[in-house]
């Protein structure tokens, strides 16, 4: 028997797979909003894919915006006006909530893909904006 520390590499069996073949080239996205992806040259949608020159796109703002007083606002007024007139400040005190989503959707070849974006915050609508001018941009 020989010592394996007397081995050359050669002669250790090899028990590795094989390398995978190498994976064909995929394009990076030019931009996402929601579901649809922009590549170079097509639009890729759940609902198939569709020629990037020429597109239409639309973009519709269904959100809203609420403020209102919350509960422990009039509570603590309530509570601390007979004490101080300072507990009538609490009413001041407001919460916006936003809530809602925007409607995007582009069209070309006789398809048709719309996707919802919902509203969290202020900024969503400008972001989803700049996403789409871009896709017009790029649809030329």
């Amino acid at each position: 028997m020989t010592n394996p520390s007397q081995w050359l590499p050669a002669q250790i069996p090899s028990t590795a797979p094989p390398a995978p073949a190498p994976m064909p080239f995929a394009p990076a996205p030019l931009v996402s909003i929601g579901d649809i992806t922009v590549l170079q040259g097509v639009i890729i949608t759940p609902s198939g894919q569709m020629p990037l020159k020429g597109a239409g796109w639309t973009a519709v703002d269904n959100s809203r915006t609420e403020t209102k007083m919350p509960a422990y606002a009039i509570v603590l007024a309530i509570l601390l006006f007979p004490v101080c007139f300072a507990g009538l400040l609490f009413l001041l005190i407001k919460e916006t909530k936003f809530s809602g989503y925007i409607e995007v959707s582009v069209a070309n070849a006789g398809r048709y893909h719309q996707t919802l974006i919902p509203v969290l915050r202020p900024e969503t609508f400008a972001e989803v904006m700049s996403r789409v001018s871009y896709a017009r941009s790029v649809s030329m």
